[in-house]
């Protein structure tokens, strides 16, 4: 089966030319073609209202708001611009600086933070957490590890967060901000995002040593260089975390502690469909929430 490339930005051109065409496209997702009208209860189609992002029944002149309940709602910012820093996320492979955005729309640049952090938060939303893992003795093998980020701000103070991630071979990442190091604040995550019963793969911090009651639990001892014994590695998590940290000091150069957690759920989205980058955008585009008239 051929390989199908994610879509290039001639291609987003054509497909959303105006704002017509991304408002219309909002209105088929979200409400279908024809629906029963919630004021008149007759099968209708609604009609473009001109000046507003609205449409209107056909039967009685009730109208319906394709924004509403959106990451779009209550803006000015035109929705094909939306679209494209949607486009420009789903197609870079290490974020989009609210500066890059600035830049390309001629925004100020608290409107193009917003429109980031509020993508962001989207992507998140769309990607959801499934549980990780299995039983049995298949490749369903979980990586669980800690990192750092952050470093010292302009105070002098340290304010690296402490991360946690949980990664399927082959499969999906779930990361969380986690309080400590202690096994108090990290495995509590851990059992109610992996699978009881999954083969689990970590390091000997002893925030992990109790994961043996829960599941197939085995170590590399990094410190004294052992970082692979047959199949027990954390080389996946590990990788996960230098492109994550790679985004961060290339594009982002800092990330405040309080959002951090909306940055990381931009990486696990690109990492979770690395093996069909043509759909990042699509399922975006797919994945606001289904609306009845009101």
């Amino acid at each position: 089966m051929p390989k199908v490339k994610s879509p290039n930005i001639r291609q987003f051109q054509k497909r959303f030319p105006d704002e017509e065409t991304c408002l219309t496209h909002m209105m088929r997702v979200r409400f279908g073609h024809h629906f029963a009208c919630s004021t008149c209860h007759r099968e209708a189609h609604y009609y473009r209202v001109k000046e507003r992002r609205c449409f209107e029944c056909e039967h009685c002149g009730h109208q319906v708001y394709p924004t509403a309940g959106t990451p779009f709602d209550k803006t000015r910012t035109p929705l094909r611009d939306w679209f494209f820093v949607m486009f420009l996320f789903c197609a870079s492979r290490n974020g989009v600086a609210a500066k890059e955005v600035e830049r390309q729309l001629g925004v100020t640049y608290k409107t193009a933070w917003r429109m980031c952090f509020h993508i962001r938060r989207y992507m998140g939303e769309t990607d959801g957490d499934w549980p990780l893992g299995g039983r049995g003795d298949g490749p369903q093998v979980v990586e669980v590890d800690k990192t750092f980020i952050g470093g010292v701000d302009r105070r002098g103070h340290d304010d690296k967060a402490v991360v946690l991630g949980m990664i399927e071979r082959k499969g999906d990442v779930i990361t969380r901000v986690v309080s400590d190091r202690s096994a108090d604040s990290v495995v509590p995550h851990i059992i109610e995002n992996v699978t009881p019963g999954t083969r689990v793969a970590t390091d000997e911090a002893l925030a992990f040593s109790s994961l043996s009651k829960h599941y197939h639990h085995a170590t590399v001892n990094d410190s004294a260089k052992e970082y692979v014994r047959g199949k027990v590695h954390t080389n996946t998590i590990e990788a996960f975390w230098a492109n994550v940290k790679r985004g961060i000091k290339g594009t982002y150069v800092w990330v405040s502690p309080k959002y951090l957690p909306t940055y990381l759920r931009e990486f696990e989205y690109r990492h979770n469909l690395r093996h069909a980058p043509y759909l990042m955008f699509d399922c975006l585009l797919a994945a606001f929430p289904k609306a009845q008239a009101v």
